[in-house]
């Protein structure tokens, strides 16, 4: 990333808290935050060092390597903050932990109390989620369950990212933006310990061990995922692969947790499979809609499948799943990412929009999580991210979409509204209504939008 630092935060948050008035001002500092990323001072990470730790569940999500994190904040960092209250009157707001030390976003001590300061000022209080009990416990084998199956969103969704690599290896393959092997070797360098292949048995113990500790049934989904298999991984393609696990997940938890699978947009025998494992939701994420942008910014996803019939994928599998449980996700912000992305908000906010329109218009809804440039990935290592403005216009227009076609929000992510959302990588949960009723699950015998 660029050392460039964006100045004059509060302005800028503060012009389009005035100019969209639509929009929580919690989301709009969250999504700030999650494109700049935050620095913590040292009697603020000794805070933080006695709540659960950020556990890096699939990519980096930091805007620097570790190896220039002075301050040890990779083993220190929590894994999300809560925002609250504060000069602003902030409802709670659950944010994903993006550390870079250069970010204009810093948590400290003020008068006692875990703050957040934007360059110096005070904008609301922070809390930190306690240790899980689960997150105390080890597996047979002495194995952590925040190696094998960490939790985020405060604690709602397990992350089971059973495949630490991707097979789409190289400039001309990888995703420009994606850091899913680079930072799994950053991890080992660490000291880590950071398996690839998670067998299947450990993630059978520590989901028991989770099933008996978590009482109240906090966790409420669990998301099954990894990188892409082009080939074959232990002899398995990518379907048969990723099937086992959702089989022997289900077959030992049967409606304990709402299952989500994000494995590449496959062909429909391979999708039937996954719901035939008791798979509920499925997320062929598309990365980038633009037509251009797609095999720029996905190579290998364009010459393994190509940009059509990845998208044709997408909709073929609501035959399989039903509308609503086709959920694919795109990062927002990179379309606009030098040195081939658009160069205005209003070029950026169509393209998105036309992708989201042509989903949402078969009732299939699109999430997004917010690009943050990490170093290790191609397009992160010398430009920061994409204009707040941007983000902000992104969730007003994602809103609309999915309210002109009269579309439930998602189901496996919780509650929607501001103060009730817990979604951590994107505010669009926080900016929804918070009376919208969330999309049902057929047969789910519980609220999809528990948190």
């Amino acid at each position: 990333m660029s050392d460039k630092i964006e100045k004059n935060r509060l302005a800028e948050v503060d012009s389009l808290i005035e100019k969209y008035p639509d929009v929580p001002q919690e989301a709009i500092f969250k999504e700030d935050l999650l494109r700049l990323g935050v620095s913590f001072s040292e009697d603020a990470l000794r805070v933080c060092s006695g709540f659960k730790p950020k556990s890096y569940f699939i990519f980096s999500f930091d805007l620097r390597p570790i190896k220039e994190l002075e301050q040890g904040e990779n083993l220190r960092a929590p894994e999300e903050l809560s925002l609250v209250d504060g000069p602003r009157g902030f409802r709670r707001t659950i944010v994903s932990v993006r550390i870079n030390p250069g970010s204009p976003y810093r948590v400290d001590i003020i008068e006692g109390k875990l703050s957040l300061l934007v360059e110096g000022e005070g904008v609301c209080e922070v809390e930190l989620q306690e240790m899980p009990e689960y997150y105390l416990r080890d597996l047979r084998n002495g194995r952590t369950i925040s190696e094998i199956a960490p939790t985020i969103e405060w604690g709602y969704l397990v992350y089971l990212t059973v495949y630490r690599k991707c097979q789409y290896f190289g400039f001309k393959e990888e995703c420009q933006f994606c850091d899913i092997n680079e930072n799994v070797r950053q991890q080992k360098e660490a000291g880590r310990p950071y398996e690839t292949v998670k067998p299947i048995e450990e993630v059978v113990e520590a989901l028991e061990i989770i099933d008996e500790t978590d009482v109240e049934k906090r966790t409420g989904a669990y998301t099954l995922t990894g990188g892409s298999i082009t080939r074959h991984l232990r002899g398995e393609d990518e379907a048969t692969f990723y099937e086992a696990y959702a089989r022997a997940i289900n077959s030992r938890f049967p409606g304990r947790w709402i299952s989500k699978m994000v494995v590449q947009a496959l062909p429909l025998d391979d999708v039937k499979r996954f719901r035939d494992a008791g798979v509920q939701i499925y997320h062929p994420n598309y990365e980038v809609w633009d037509r251009r942008l797609f095999p720029i910014i996905c190579p290998g996803k364009e010459d393994y499948v190509g940009r059509d019939e990845w998208m044709k994928r997408i909709v073929d599998s609501a035959e399989i799943f039903g509308p609503s449980q086709v959920i694919p996700n795109f990062v927002a912000g990179v379309e606009m990412a030098a040195p081939h992305g658009f160069k205005t908000v209003e070029e950026a906010l169509a393209s998105t929009g036309e992708g989201l329109d042509y989903f949402m218009s078969q009732g299939i809804t699109p999430r997004f999580t917010v690009w943050c440039p990490e170093p290790l990935s191609v397009l992160g290592k010398d430009q920061g991210p994409a204009p707040l403005e941007y983000h902000v216009g992104l969730l007003r227009l994602w809103r609309e979409t999915l309210l002109r076609y009269g579309l439930p929000a998602p189901p496996g992510y919780g509650e929607p509204g501001v103060g009730k959302a817990v979604f951590s990588v994107s505010s669009f949960m926080d900016a929804l209504p918070g009376d919208l009723e969330v999309a049902r699950i057929p047969g789910e015998s519980r609220p999809a939008a528990r948190s």
